[in-house]
């Protein structure tokens, strides 16, 4: 059966998906466009549906599919031009825990696309623990959709900065902050966690307070700052550096 109308109630429940308050009642998320929706059956999260729209031949991989038509699948899409193909995915629900390694603390980073960009990074360069506390919803479809699968690599935790701070006892925490030392010439613990804040007010004071120590990219002078995902992203590899040195 193919459902056409955007009144139907099975397309406003999973338009409902693309806002905050729609995946907080069900608890699951929307994946977009072949390639990531392979990627999300291949690594292991939990697939519930497949939207598909009915001019779409590509694989199904065996998961209950809901077929729309042209206009009913715009509506539960997010993107311009529509690959034809959405899985619905369950969040995962990871309670706030120490970590293992290197980690990551997302402090108020307000741009969904900034959280994804981010996690994108943090994937690739082996912060697969990321706390986020007052964030941008990691899950939203422009989040997602910036993570490139790094969303279903890591393991996001989500919490209030107080249980995040408790989590990180006795692990150092580095704060990136435009006062901080030279990163270039810092030396890292061989276990800490980043802390990057929000784009234009930066870290939170108890962030700050509970730092030990603070880091600085530095910029020419006509350079008042950089994009926080692109900070974080060359804050992350410059302190592993020595890691990946001894992994070569």
């Amino acid at each position: 059966m193919v459902i056409v109308s955007r009144q139907n109630p099975t397309v406003k429940e999973l338009a409902s998906l693309k806002e905050k308050k729609g995946r907080r009642e069900r608890g699951t998320f929307l994946v977009e466009g072949g390639k990531m929706v392979a990627e999300c059956a291949a690594c292991g999260m939990e697939i519930t549906r497949l939207i598909v729209r009915a001019d779409y031949a590509g694989e199904t991989f065996g998961f209950p599919t809901v077929t729309l038509g042209e206009e009913a699948f715009s509506a539960v899409s997010d993107e311009k031009t529509p690959q034809g193909v959405v899985a619905e995915v369950k969040i995962p629900q990871n309670a706030v825990a120490p970590p293992q390694r290197r980690c990551l603390f997302l402090d108020g980073v307000s741009d969904p696309a900034n959280v994804g960009a981010i996690i994108r990074t943090a994937v690739a360069a082996g912060y697969r623990e990321i706390y986020l506390a007052d964030c941008a919803d990691p899950y939203s479809p422009k989040s997602v959709r910036a993570s490139m699968s790094g969303v279903f690599y890591a393991k996001l935790m989500r919490g209030t900065r107080e249980e995040i701070l408790q989590a990180l006892e006795g692990v150092s925490l580095i704060a990136a902050d435009m006062g901080g030392e030279d990163v270039f010439s810092f030396a890292p613990p061989e276990k800490f966690c980043l802390a990057i804040g929000n784009e234009g007010n930066g870290l939170s004071g108890a962030v700050r307070a509970r730092a030990d120590f603070t880091v600085a990219i530095p910029m020419e002078r006509c350079t008042e700052s950089l994009n926080a995902a692109v900070s974080a992203g060359i804050l992350m590899y410059i302190l592993s550096r020595d890691f990946f040195c001894r992994a070569k």
